[in-house]
């Protein structure tokens, strides 16, 4: 999942920094203005060293680990740059903090020049190199380890490197072919299976080279620039180019302005799959599935040819604002060639919210997937995840189920205002989570609701990329002893908070557009027992094995640290779960049950594929490889198979609002198949079995009592 993981307060709680955080005075046009890039240099320099939550030194020391970052981003396979060329960029390595400090930006047009010719000169090796037949019986290898190759000491070395790289995607797509052929007995001989594999490898690279040499801009590479450097004070302090800034905000509402139109790429081409029913393009009538997008207008400009681009770029130029008209160049299925124009409104991300389902085993077990901590700040009536959660609460109740699942696994977080609140939901008033800013002051963020919407039997589903406010929820519910915590053996450790601050806001006059935004680290989270969610995470009460490894906050060497603050003073459920014996019942299932076993053995599978560093380039070498990890893999797909499936189904009020909207049927369809054989679930559910059993039923009707846990005097 590039997830993306936030946690965010509400942009309108953001005040004029100018007056406050920030001393310094807003950059005015003048006789003399500095260029668009270096305004932008400018005020993230001085936003990192006055507003970050824990500024490094920007220093030379700094300059040197973003110089690396940066290279590492425009060229991490060491394919382009010479060595003469890093020694000459080496010279600037010391630079980067003088170009924040308002000295040219030297590195980064030095660094833009070089890559540019390099590309140019690429783009012709590579067409020679597929020019020509390869030999897979010759025995050789390919280092592909990045931090152990050198970069090419000349044009001939760089050739190499070019040659096996090809070659080894050509044997790829050679050895597929011969499994074909062999299968279906279609008669081709090696020789026309060879020539065939380095067509379909040499379209890829056009693809990809005339995206490089024609399709990505300057704006393209200063933003990796600038996220290399504001990465390198932490790893979720971005900067956000226009675009990005949009499409970030649109995440967070769970809402954009568009066409109402599913799109994916083939053959470097941007398909339509489906028109979702009510939407702009449904009403319009004249975009179809299966039509190809080949250019992208807005009102007068020249339209954009999007051919070769992926769809998440082509989103961004069809999306836009309310009510403007998106005229597409479509080609239909007949291959006749049309202009559509389409006025944009409305469309609602419906995957992004919380959703529910009722699963009947053993006991009646309500489920509510909440994917992420979704709130629209700038609309009242918008979408917010604490308000859907509590609907889904009160939608289960009525369906009398005995525990609750929540589900908050690949949650990357978001809304700080709405995981208080959904906490609240759980337990009546108190502190949930702890925040400290970059002066050390650590204000308690309490829910004071003293009204608890659900005091039955509760579980939180978690696992390695359930980040931020998700941490905040599990480490709630778990401190104050409400619910059972299950899944990985920790969460990711994004314990920190951002604020998005738009860099228009800073400067006075026109710059040449748009600045952007920087996502800035400002304060962190602590638990409510004190301890941080940052590096660490939250630690599952009932751990699974994990289809993932090496995840979360610890693989990067610039996350912030875990640390401590005194613990607040909370009361714990009346309740309390007893986590020892559901965790010894769990880890007795899991021991005997052979989809966890298959798991863990693709863990190890997987484990041993990442540390290999060199490849075969011969055929017979690449079949044992792909022979033996592939019966290793192969089994992996069955794991599902394994699992007893569960009695899952939609609501019927949920159901009812579907109707006969064949789309979001279909869709519904999918998710609770997909839910069917989930293991992980699965097992919840067993755990939700046993805590049913534990607690007692009927319950008092104040579930609650002031069981403290001491905090110190303020």
């Amino acid at each position: 999942m590039k997830m993306k993981l936030k946690a965010v307060v509400p942009i309108m709680l953001i005040v004029c920094l100018l007056a406050g955080i920030f001393a310094f005075a807003k950059i005015g046009v003048n006789d003399d203005p500095p260029g668009r890039y270096q305004t932008i240099m400018t005020l993230v320099g001085q936003i990192l060293k006055e507003g970050h939550y824990q500024p490094k030194p920007i220093n030379d020391a700094f300059s040197r680990e973003v110089f690396t970052k940066y290279l590492k981003n425009i060229d991490g396979e060491k394919k382009f740059f010479l060595q003469r060329d890093i020694d000459e960029l080496k010279k600037l390595e010391n630079h980067v903090d003088d170009e924040l400090n308002g000295a040219p930006l030297d590195f980064f047009y030095k660094s833009t020049e070089l890559i540019k010719q390099r590309t140019v000169e690429v783009s012709t090796i590579y067409q020679d190199i597929l020019s020509k037949p390869f030999d897979f019986s010759k025995a050789e290898k390919m280092d592909i380890d990045p931090n152990t190759i050198p970069w090419p000491a000349n044009e001939a070395a760089r050739v190499e490197a070019w040659r096996k790289a090809l070659k080894y995607r050509t044997l790829e797509k050679y050895a597929d072919l011969t499994t074909i052929r062999d299968k279906e007995k279609n008669g081709k001989t090696d020789a026309q299976l060879e020539a065939e594999a380095r067509e379909k490898v040499k379209k890829v690279y056009d693809r990809y080279f005339d995206r490089l040499k024609n399709r990505t801009k300057d704006d393209d590479r200063f933003s990796l620039y600038v996220n290399a450097i504001t990465t390198t004070m932490d790893p979720h302090t971005d900067y956000m180019p226009p675009l990005e800034k949009r499409s970030f905000q649109e995440s967070m509402a769970g809402k954009f302005y568009g066409i109402g139109a599913q799109l994916r790429e083939e053959e470097g081409r941007i398909k339509i799959v489906s028109i979702v029913t009510g939407s702009p393009s449904w009403k319009q009538g004249q975009l179809k599935a299966d039509d190809i997008i080949l250019k992208v207008g807005e009102g007068d400009k020249e339209p954009i040819d999007i051919s070769g681009f992926p769809v998440e770029e082509a989103v961004t130029h069809i999306r836009g604002t309310k009510g403007t008209v998106v005229k597409l160049t479509v080609k239909s299925v007949d291959g006749t060639i049309k202009v559509i124009p389409i006025v944009r409104d409305e469309i609602k991300l419906d995957d992004v919210f919380a959703k529910s389902a009722v699963i009947n085993n053993q006991h009646k077990i309500g489920y509510i997937y909440l994917p992420e901590f979704y709130a629209d700040f700038n609309d009242r009536q918008g979408a917010f995840s604490y308000d859907d959660v509590a609907r889904e609460i009160e939608k289960l109740k009525a369906e009398k189920v005995d525990g609750i699942i929540l589900d908050l696994r690949f949650n990357g977080g978001g809304s700080l205002p709405d995981v208080i609140k959904m906490a609240g939901l759980f337990v009546p008033e108190g502190t949930m989570v702890q925040v400290r800013s970059r002066s050390g002051e650590v204000q308690q963020q309490r829910d004071r609701d003293k009204g608890v919407a659900y005091d039955g039997p509760l579980a939180i589903m978690v696992n390695e990329f359930s980040a931020s406010a998700s941490e905040i929820m599990a480490a709630a519910m778990q401190d104050y002893k409400r619910a059972v915590v299950i899944g990985s053996p920790s969460t990711f450790g994004k314990g920190t908070v951002q604020r998005l601050l738009d860099l228009d806001a800073f400067v006075k006059g026109d710059v040449g557009g748009s600045l952007g935004a920087i996502k800035l680290t400002v304060q962190k989270f602590y638990r409510a027992n004190g301890g941080s969610t940052q590096l660490k995470g939250v630690e599952s009460d009932v751990v699974l094995p994990s289809p993932y490894y090496e995840v979360g906050e610890k693989k990067d060497k610039d996350a912030l640290k875990w640390d401590v603050v005194p613990q607040a003073e909370y009361a714990t459920w009346s309740e309390p779960v007893d986590v020892a014996p559901l965790k010894a019942k769990s880890a007795a299932r899991v021991a005997n049950n052979e989809a966890f076993r298959m798991i863990n053995e693709n863990i190890a599978t997987l484990k041993k594929l990442d540390e290999q560093k060199t490849y075969p380039l011969d055929i017979a070498s690449y079949r044992a490889d792909q022979k033996k990890n592939a019966a290793a893999l192969k089994r992996y797909d069955s794991v599902n198979d394994k699992v007893q499936p569960l009695n899952i189904s939609s609501l019927k009020a949920d159901l009812d609002k579907i109707g006969a909207d064949t789309v979001k049927l279909a869709r519904n369809k999918d998710w609770l198949k997909a839910r069917n054989k989930d293991p992980y679930l699965s097992e919840a559910v067993n755990v939700m079995n046993d805590l049913i059993m534990q607690q007692s039923f009927p319950k008092l009707k104040n579930n609650y009592t002031e069981t403290k846990v001491n905090g110190p005097k303020r």
